[in-house]
Order: structure tokens, then sequence, then C-alpha cells
């Protein structure tokens, strides 16, 4: 399992909340169940009624994320469980002055467990400063699933150029060894950066979609079927039972176009409820 998490101590006086979700899950013949539960500050976690595994609704009462606030998300599926961990809304990220908001998720798969990480949206305000990370510890035969994507800016409130920070930290282990790495960082002028055509051509929504199973490769061209079609820049590679799928577009909407069809081909039915 993944090594416990710890709110940073240093974070300085006036920092606005700190939110924290633990959760395990276990399966009983044939039902995945939640088995601990701990929420604290303004987070809180809700389970729908679902025909297939059990789903996870992550609700922020804030309305939001500011900068100094920070949120400390554990979860861990157990031995044949089936998880979905979602987003009631997507998560908004408000201007900070100087210390930025933190995110840092840190999830845990056993063996035979499917487990999908698939909050809705990131929107980063004019002036937001986000530090986020993912950590992932997987049996080799666990299935995951991860996506996280992210909107630059409120394009309907004319925030078409924003500037900010974004601080993204990817790593994904498999029976303890390190199978896939990321860090992003986009500092300053978000916006001007992702007008350079080697950087994201104008786009203003990003995605990143990566699925670990067994059979991963199998799904590289039912994936790259469907990209095809979108309305969107995209690309998928496949190694190693590991998928990896990035999105560029922009205009948000098109994005979450592209996403929904690509969620069915990996979870063999529709995106969680409240995606729709």
């Amino acid at each position: 399992m993944n090594a416990p998490l710890v709110l940073d101590r240093h974070l300085p006086a006036h920092a606005r909340a700190r939110g924290e979700l633990r959760a395990s899950f276990a399966a009983s013949a044939g039902r995945t169940s939640i088995a601990r539960v701990y929420e604290a500050g303004g987070l809180r976690l809700r389970f729908p009624r679902v025909a297939q595994g059990c789903e996870g609704v992550i609700v922020n009462t804030g309305g939001g994320i500011a900068g100094g606030d920070m949120a400390v998300l554990d979860f861990s599926a157990g031995t044949d469980t089936q998880v979905t961990l979602t987003t009631q809304a997507a998560e908004k990220i408000y201007r900070a002055q100087n210390v930025p908001a933190r995110i840092a998720v840190s999830l845990t798969a056993e063996a035979g467990a499917q487990l999908e990480w698939l909050p809705q949206e990131t929107i980063l305000f004019e002036g937001a400063r986000l530090r986020r990370r993912l950590d992932l510890d997987a049996h080799d035969s666990a299935r995951v699933t991860l996506l996280e994507s992210t909107v630059f800016g409120r394009l309907a409130m004319g925030e078409a150029s924003i500037s900010g920070l974004l601080t993204d930290r990817w790593r994904l282990r498999r029976d303890g060894k390190l199978v896939f790495a990321e860090d992003l960082r986009l500092d300053g002028g978000i916006g001007a950066c992702l007008d350079r055509p080697a950087c994201g051509a104008g786009a203003r929504a990003a995605a990143l979609l990566v699925h670990m199973a067994p059979d991963a490769e199998a799904l590289l061209d039912p994936v790259r079927e469907s990209l095809a079609s979108a309305a969107c820049g995209a690309g998928a590679s496949a190694w190693n039972g590991v998928l990896v799928v990035r999105l560029l577009s922009p205009s948000p909407v098109a994005l979450r176009a592209a996403i929904v069809p690509l969620l069915e081909i990996l979870r063999g039915r529709p995106a969680p409820r409240v995606w729709q």
C-alpha cells in the first residue's frame, strides 16, 4: 500500500481549508461495499446506487479550492473489488496570491481489483496556482483506469489566455515497480504557452487517460478508432499492459465528447451517471 499522506506542517497560517477523504473497499459474496471511510474538512464521499460495483462520488462542500487549500484523497480497492471514484461536478481552482492549492491523490488496487479514478474536469481560473499529484500502487492482476482533465480558464467569462501555475506529478507502480511517471509544469503565461504549435496549438482543455490491465494493448485499436472521429487532437499508445491516451482541444465540450466513448470502451459500460 502507499505510505500514508501527511498534511504539510509548514503550510502558512492563512491556509483556507484542509480536507481529507480516506476510504477502503472490500468484496463479499460477489458484491463490493465500503469497508472504512474517513471524512474531514469540506470533503464528503457519497455512494449512489449503481448496477455494477461500488461508485463513490466526491463532493466538495466548499464549492472550489483556493490558494493555500489542501485536499488529501486516499483510496484502497481490496481484492476482487470493483470501485469507481468520480466527482459531483467540475472542480474549480480559484486565484491564488502566492501559496498554491494542493491536491494529493493516493490509490491502491489489490489482486483482481477494478479501480477507476474518473473525476470530472478541473477548471483553473485566472491566477490559479495548483500543485497536484497522483500515486498508484497496483497488483499485476488489477485493472486500473485513471483520468485527469483540465480546463485552462473560464472561457465563457472571457478568460481566454490565463496566467498561473499548474504542476502535475504522476507515479504509477505495478507490483512495486514503476511503470509510468510524468511531471508537468506550466508556470506564468499558461495561455501563451498553449498557443504555441508545439505545445497546445491553441488548446484550452487537456486530458491524460491511463488504463493499466493485462489486456491493455488489445484495446489500442478500438481506442484509436474512437479518436479518429473526435473533434480534438489526440493520440494513443500501449506497451507492457499500459494504455495511454492524450487529448487536447480548444473546446472543453469537444474534449468531454471525446472522452465519454473512450470510457465506454475501457469500462465496458457507460460513463458514470454524474458525467451525463
